[in-house]
């Protein structure tokens, strides 16, 4: 899609839009902070273990800058996959589970046992983790642990609760992982795609103390619906086998470092903003809700300041990040950030001088093959001309294919990190 109206800007506002999308991807790069976050060599053994959509990159810029002996293994979503030389990479399903990513994390399992109090262990963790290091809870079938995520995904859960009960169906995660490499010492590097950088939810905390139990988990199930197996049901009921709390000494040896964020993006964009003369306003890091309702909001802030020139003087964006949810009701094609976008540009109504654009940071927007979409001012305008209801696409889940017709989605290919969405409003 070209251009509306040119504007007193060194870039067209949706160049201008992307190349602020491509700034908060770059921020994320783990070979930009890899050099600085890696401790000296150990006396012992260095084992690189870990997983989420960003850990093949992250494993390929530990090989870069780390010159002594290693190996290891890291599981990754398809497609993510780079070139490595000492370090497995395994792809495997996203964001359900699937049979690849257990036998990695049983790979995994045995490369972290009988380690002693010389050897490092370099935990590189980025969002999808909770996916891919897929080893459920003995009398816990994958097949459960499948049926369980795909009720999640459709049930408008945040990834905090999400992560609340995948953990406790896991062998690795909840600081398991981190409870097996006792006595070495464990550094964790991660790349944050969670509200409040929190170490316990990204990849659902394989290396971090988690506070919850297991009927927290059983609760969450209860709240959003979730049907459970009688084996799953039954596991959590017994509250054996818990996950591993704050203070335990399993964990006394564990360090975490954040080498990327959601934060950090966002200041990257806003600086690109500044480069070209327009004035960033960074709404948050960490919103979080319906995909629509976030995005009824953010139009409401657009709104107010073109109309009544409110908040910056323009030209202004707005900018934000976050997870938002999508509870599915209809049978489109979506992922959240086309969702949220759709929601704007009803919520605008056409509204002149005002364009944006959602996209997930890996990529890919749920489980589609774009990263996001991109809104004009003409958008509904347009849409009406090719006969699209746009009320009828946002309440069927259909976000993807109205954008798809309209040909403003955004393509990047995996990105090979993750700081979750990024969503800009440019207002002239």
């Amino acid at each position: 899609m070209t251009t509306e109206v040119g504007v007193s800007m060194s870039l067209a506002p949706d160049d201008f839009l992307r190349a602020l999308f491509a700034a908060a991807v770059a921020a994320a790069d783990p070979s930009k902070a890899m050099a600085a976050a890696l401790p000296p060599r150990p006396r012992g053994r260095t084992v690189v273990v870990g997983a989420g959509k960003a850990a093949a990159a992250m494993a390929a810029a530990v090989e870069t800058v780390w010159r002594h002996p290693m190996d290891g293994l890291v599981v990754t979503r398809y497609g993510h996959s780079v070139p490595t030389q000492h370090i497995d990479v395994v792809e495997a399903g996203h964001p359900v589970p699937d049979q690849a990513g257990q036998r990695a994390a049983v790979r995994i399992a045995a490369m972290t046992a009988d380690l002693c109090a010389d050897d490092l262990v370099l935990c590189l963790i980025s969002g999808g983790g909770s996916a891919l290091l897929a080893l459920p809870v003995e009398g816990v079938s994958l097949e459960d642990l499948q049926s369980i995520t795909r009720a999640l995904l459709l049930s408008g859960a945040t990834i905090s609760d999400m992560n609340c009960v995948r953990k406790h169906l896991s062998q690795l995660q909840g600081g398991k992982l981190a409870a097996r490499c006792w006595p070495a010492k464990v550094l964790t590097l991660a790349i944050s795609d969670v509200p409040g950088d929190d170490f316990a939810i990204i990849a659902s905390g394989p290396t971090a103390p988690d506070p919850t139990r297991a009927a927290d988990a059983l609760s969450i199930c209860s709240r959003y619906r979730i049907p459970l197996p009688v084996s799953v049901r039954a596991y959590l009921e017994s509250g054996l086998d818990e996950t591993i709390k704050p203070g335990d000494p399993l964990l006394s040896a564990v360090e975490h470092r954040l080498i990327a964020s959601p934060q950090r993006s966002l200041e990257a964009a806003a600086a690109v903003a500044k480069a070209h003369g327009v004035t960033p306003f960074i709404l948050g890091d960490s919103l979080e809700g319906e995909a629509r309702e976030v995005g009824y909001a953010h139009a409401a802030i657009a709104r107010q300041g073109m109309l009544h020139h409110q908040l910056l003087p323009r030209p202004c964006v707005l900018l934000s990040g976050g997870e938002t949810t999508v509870t599915v009701r209809g049978s489109g094609k979506g992922g959240r950030n086309a969702e949220f976008l759709l929601s704007v540009v009803l919520a605008l109504d056409g509204l002149e001088g005002v364009y944006a654009l959602a996209g997930d940071t890996d990529g890919i927007d749920g489980t589609q093959d774009n990263a996001g979409a991109l809104a004009y001012p003409s958008t509904l305008s347009r849409a009406r001309g090719l006969a699209l209801d746009s009320r009828e696409y946002l309440d069927r889940n259909d976000a993807y294919t109205f954008f798809e017709v309209l040909g403003d989605l955004l393509f990047t290919g995996p990105t090979r990190t993750n700081v979750n969405d990024f969503r800009a409003i440019l207002m002239l």
